[in-house]
């Protein structure tokens, strides 16, 4: 071996060497944060025979993203558990349908807490959360996504309140009798009536409010209204992809100028273009249709999974990265601070990059943020110290509120 040739071998290797510290660094920096996802909609797969969260699944092949086992791995302490319920028709049957869907989720969610106590813990505090961090027991909050199951009765905000709830959000993709959805028409101006009520009980009841889905000026509305900071559990930066889901600078500051959070996510379609095809779309629908939107058994996921990856290579779909995904986060940094920026995958409910596929991928979060040159303590907040703090300020606000 020439000389030359030898010192380059010995650089060669003296890089590796230091990318290999490097990521044991990263990894251990991780394992020390408490990691907090404020999106999770596994709950939609509890009741899906054959699948439990106990198990460790594999994206690739049955399309799920949380798990116990993969919480573990990835380095994640907790999450908040979502009470998810698409919206129906807004009448007193339409009403009363989603309440008793969600009463059945929440308490879905309940019983897999109790069912597996040496894992699972339902928290309803920051404090809860906080001392169940870096042990064997990952913790649960829950949130109501989408208060349709209210209907026009907010006294429900209690009942779900007093079953663990202590996340809400107004609306989702389509406008309800409270609030105006960002991927809909305006029909209140933002919030209805009814919905600056919703703001109050919330806030009564030291529920923190989640504005992610709303439209720009139900968001607004909503941070001047609460008397405690609200969040965005998972939403992007409009700045770097304009879409309508996304929100957009001068929002973002008087969100974080309230004390406010921004979690950014991780869903494609909210992040890159994807071109129009009939075809395409025709198929993913007859795929739908097949296993009668959702499958029911662990078999059916799987089934479903490998066909709808087909469908979409064959047609080439775009799918955004984890840099994409970066681009958002750093953006927010950049625009609302430190204080204000958190992260979701929204897992489970349509998230997913190329490079971040589920919470196996989140140390690679930290690893950016860290080669970026942001210290321990910033990690620290985007990871979860930030939403804890809007968890404890929304209880807290409420607390001083009943002590006037």
């Amino acid at each position: 071996m020439s000389p030359r040739t030898a010192a380059l071998a010995a650089a060669l290797i003296a890089c590796a060497t230091s990318a290999t510290a490097q990521g044991r660094s990263d990894r251990s920096l991780h394992e020390g944060l408490t990691v907090l996802d404020t999106h999770f909609d596994t709950p939609a797969l509890f009741s899906v025979e054959g699948w439990r969260i106990i198990d460790r699944h594999d994206v690739r092949k049955d399309g799920s993203q949380v798990d116990y086992p993969r919480m573990v791995a990835g380095g994640v302490d907790g999450g908040v558990f979502v009470v998810f319920t698409a919206q129906g028709p807004r009448t007193p049957e339409g009403h009363a349908a989603a309440r008793d869907f969600a009463l059945v989720r929440i308490n879905e969610i309940r019983e897999m807490a109790a069912r597996y106590p040496d894992k699972f813990q339902l928290v309803t505090t920051a404090a809860q959360a906080r001392a169940l961090a870096n042990t064997p027991k990952k913790f649960v909050f829950i949130s109501l996504e989408n208060s349709y199951p209210l209907g026009r009765d907010l006294s429900l905000m209690r009942t779900f309140h007093a079953l663990g709830a202590r996340m809400m959000s107004p609306v989702h993709t389509t406008n309800n009798d409270l609030a105006d959805s960002a991927t809909d028409k305006s029909e209140h101006g933002g919030l209805s009536p009814l919905g600056r009520q919703w703001v109050a009980e919330a806030n009564r009841l030291g529920v923190l409010i989640d504005a992610s889905h709303a439209s720009d000026a139900a968001t607004e509305q909503m941070i001047e209204l609460s008397k405690a900071p609200i969040i965005l559990s998972h939403t992007g930066a409009k700045a770097v992809f304009d879409h309508p889901r996304n929100i957009g600078d001068d929002l973002m500051r008087k969100l974080a100028a309230k004390g406010g959070v921004i979690q950014l996510n991780a869903f494609s379609n909210y992040m890159v273009t994807v071109p129009p095809s009939a075809e395409r779309d025709r198929e993913l629908a007859e795929l739908n249709r097949k296993f009668g939107g959702r499958p029911k058994t662990a078999g059916q996921m799987q089934a479903l999974t490998a066909e709808r990856n087909a469908i979409l290579a064959r047609y080439n779909t775009p799918r955004a990265t984890f840099d994409d995904f970066m681009k958002h986060l750093l953006h927010a940094i950049e625009v609302a601070g430190i204080d204000h920026v958190g992260v979701s995958g929204d897992f489970d409910g349509g998230g997913g990059l190329t490079g971040f596929e589920d919470i196996l991928d989140f140390p690679k979060v930290t690893a950016a943020l860290r080669a970026r040159g942001y210290s321990r303590e910033d990690i620290a907040k985007v990871w979860g110290g930030n939403a804890l703090r809007v968890f404890e300020q929304a209880q807290a606000a409420a607390q001083a509120s009943a002590g006037r």
